[in-house]
């Protein structure tokens, strides 16, 4: 079984969208997945629920309180595990996750204010041995991308100096505004304007533990 955590400290920067379509392109795979919704507005749960019917259904399970009892209760034979961390999350709250996950994913948004945000977040990770000494790799997604500007491409310029590797750069779309309404991904459809975007996603699918 592999885990991955998708974590930040700074609200609306896309953290369910990352968490819901990799918890679908895993479904999708035909491994058997559970997305542990551990933030309290339920956003990844509802996601899961309008997916239900779908053979590449995914089991969505409440991590909010008890984060231990969440994870030893997974079921048996599940093959992949997506965590949508809690929103204002830091590195101590998150603990029970990162002593468990196999790679950590932050998403940045490329603007100063969340640039700014990032980096004491990213100090409160190190706070965890298996952080500390690269035992569990930590990726960032630079998200809601729009490459033709000089701010998008300035934030990039940043995100780069930082320790850690950006493993994906997300362009900016409605549809994954649209897509996780519906409880659905980029990766349910096959439209040259959907394989577009999957292409985006690739790096960080390489980058996660196979």
């Amino acid at each position: 079984m592999k885990s991955v955590l998708v974590a930040s400290s700074k609200g609306g920067v896309g953290k369910t969208t990352i968490a819901t379509h990799l918890a679908a392109h895993a479904a999708l795979s035909g491994q058997n997945t559970v997305l542990i919704d551990a933030d309290p507005q339920g956003s990844s749960t509802r996601w899961a629920e309008r997916r239900s019917h779908l053979d590449s259904a995914v089991l969505a399970m409440d991590g909010s309180r008890r984060a231990r009892r969440a994870w030893e209760s997974i079921p048996s034979g599940t093959d992949t595990v997506v965590i949508d961390g809690a929103a204002g999350a830091m590195g101590r709250d998150l603990t029970p996750w990162l002593d468990h996950a196999d790679a950590v994913v932050v998403p940045v948004l490329p603007s100063t204010v969340d640039l700014d945000a990032t980096v004491p977040f990213l100090n409160t990770l190190l706070e965890h041995p298996r952080v500390r000494d690269s035992r569990l790799p930590v990726g960032l997604v630079a998200n809601r991308l729009r490459p033709w500007t000089n701010t998008s491409q300035r934030a990039l310029d940043a995100i780069a100096q930082w320790p850690y590797p950006t493993v994906a750069e997300l362009r900016d779309s409605q549809a994954y505004v649209v897509l996780v309404g519906l409880g659905k991904s980029l990766f349910d459809f096959q439209s040259r304007k959907a394989r577009e975007h999957q292409e985006d996603w690739a790096p960080l699918l390489r980058w996660l533990p196979g």
